[in-house]
């Protein structure tokens, strides 16, 4: 949890293209350092940052490529925001998430996230209308983790969120369906629901 001036964020993900730039030297970095310093000379050395630099361009590429996989996300006491898109955070269902944390689940999901694999990225985002939309994440345990404890903090805490949720009614947040078919030539855009 970070405080950003007067806003409060609970969490955020940036796009991880700087964090792998910087693994990456310093890897190949310690590699040039070792071998020139201590096995060979400093010219034969060289041939480390440039195997570096040959490696890390397909990564490089496919980060800026697929940008969805690791989209800029802040969740903050206000609003979810992915990319520039803000959604208030009044829209959002956050009995719905809260009810599901203390069960040891998150939204739209069926597994308890203790048992998520690395390959389940999408986290679901309800709404009160019924509706939910994923977001992707390099950790979406983490983000489940931070948005449950938040759901339930405003929620009022535990013994409330279980009396809310068993009298309030509400639709089961279902995720969100294709365009309409005259809009079948493109996919359906997860920022559809911010707009």
């Amino acid at each position: 949890m970070a405080k950003t001036g007067k806003r409060r964020v609970l969490y955020r993900q940036g796009s991880g293209f700087w964090r792998m730039t910087a693994k990456w030297i310093l890897a190949f970095g310690a590699l040039y350092l070792l071998d020139g310093g201590l096995l060979r000379s400093w010219g034969e050395a060289l041939v480390w940052p440039v195997i570096g630099v040959l490696l890390w361009v397909p990564f490089g590429i496919g980060v800026v490529w697929y940008p969805k996989k690791d989209q800029r996300f802040e969740l903050t006491m206000r609003q979810l925001r992915v990319e520039r898109k803000r959604l208030p955070m009044e829209r959002v269902n956050l009995l719905h998430v809260a009810q599901l944390w203390l069960r040891g689940r998150s939204t739209a999901d069926d597994q308890p996230v203790l048992e998520w694999t690395r390959f389940d990225r999408v986290v679901w985002v309800p709404l009160w209308d019924g509706r939910a939309f994923g977001v992707e994440f390099r950790d979406p345990a983490a983000f489940a983790e931070v948005f449950g404890d938040f759901a339930v903090a405003v929620c009022g805490g535990p013994d409330i969120v279980r009396a809310r949720a068993a009298a309030e009614t509400y639709p089961d947040p279902l995720p969100m369906r294709p365009r309409p078919a005259d809009d079948a030539g493109s996919r359906l855009d997860i920022l559809d629901i911010f707009n």
